[in-house]
């Protein structure tokens, strides 16, 4: 018995130490992929923060637009939710997170007798709300860990003719951002339409505290260029968005394989230590075993007594006295 236990430990410890080897490399493949998903986020803050300063110049030149991305809507009825999860799991708690959150303003716009709508990104995000039955207007996937931005653009151009056409009443994207490889958070930010404060709060660097604007001349007019300049701010708003995501993404997966890495070693020292004294058990029986043979065989032998007479001296009485004992 103490031997079959034995062997289906040592397949355990067998199973663990390979589940180890896997887990240790997807965690040393999220560490590097994060510094390159980090690289990229710091690439785009630049253009991000140029054309926000661009659209606030723009306004701040007179530049009167009659974009729908401008003008909001006098009743909101139905509020579209941007998603953005992952493609693949093994994470920790990075798509539960933004599902919670995206579901919680969700059942808080239906509550208010308000229409909702979700726009997912990701199979984690497209899975867990279909399953529920939630509405749907579309979905991407795919791209979770390396977004282009050409992806941001199809969706950016996608929520913007919703938008326009009146099947959106707001947007608001849901994602994770990127704060550090230790540190990120699931934030809930307003897409269009755009007002002066969703501008100034946009993923680059806050507008000058003394409100200084610089004076330009703009060819075509202000307005015009205003119109053709607000769909490419939002497609760089939903890539930076897609950016801190992926880096998110990947922290979140290095540090779930850390931690079942850890969870693996530690595994491996119980189940070594509950072999070794399932072997202790086993040698201590066998012991047992053979003492108590060996007890048992040298207990079992007859043991014959040889009893000793002394005679005396021969003599005649003694000849018949034996004589008439054999005759009896």
């Amino acid at each position: 018995m103490a031997g079959g236990q034995e062997r289906i430990l040592r397949g355990r410890i067998r199973s663990v130490q390979a589940t180890k080897k896997i887990t240790r490399a997807m965690e040393l493949i999220a560490a590097s992929r994060i510094v390159k998903a980090q690289q990229r986020v710091a690439a785009a803050v630049p253009y991000s923060e140029q054309i926000t300063e661009v659209v606030k110049d723009l306004a701040a030149a007179g530049g009167s637009s009659q974009s729908p991305l401008l003008a909001g809507r006098a009743e909101v009825k139905t509020t579209a939710y941007v998603v953005i999860t992952a493609d693949r799991g093994l994470c920790g708690g990075y798509n539960s997170g933004v599902q919670r959150a995206a579901e919680g303003e969700v059942k808080a716009a239906v509550l208010a007798g308000k229409d909702y709508s979700l726009v997912t990104i990701g199979r984690k995000a497209e899975g867990y709300f279909k399953f529920r039955g939630y509405q749907i207007a579309t979905s991407y996937s795919g791209f979770s860990d390396s977004p282009t931005y050409a992806q941001a653009r199809e969706i950016g151009q996608d929520v913007v003719a919703r938008y326009v056409a009146g099947e959106f009443d707001r947007v608001e994207l849901v994602y994770t951002r990127f704060i550090s490889a230790g540190s990120q958070e699931v934030v809930l930010r307003p897409l269009v339409p755009l007002d002066r404060e969703t501008v100034a709060g946009g993923d680059g660097k806050a507008s000058d505290a003394t409100g200084a604007t610089a004076d330009y001349e703009f060819e075509p007019d202000p307005g015009t260029i205003l119109d053709t300049l607000l769909p490419r701010y939002v497609e760089a708003r939903i890539y930076a968005a897609l950016l801190n995501a992926a880096a998110s993404e990947h922290a979140f997966r290095q540090r779930a394989m850390k931690s079942a890495t850890d969870n693996a070693e530690e595994l491996i020292k119980n189940l070594s230590r509950i072999m070794n004294r399932a072997r202790q058990d086993s040698i201590t029986t066998e012991i047992m075993e053979i003492v108590s043979g060996a007890e048992a065989l040298s207990g079992g032998k007859a043991v014959r007594e040889v009893q000793l007479i002394e005679l005396g001296p021969l003599t005649s009485e003694s000849l018949v006295t034996s004589t008439q004992h054999s005759g009896d």
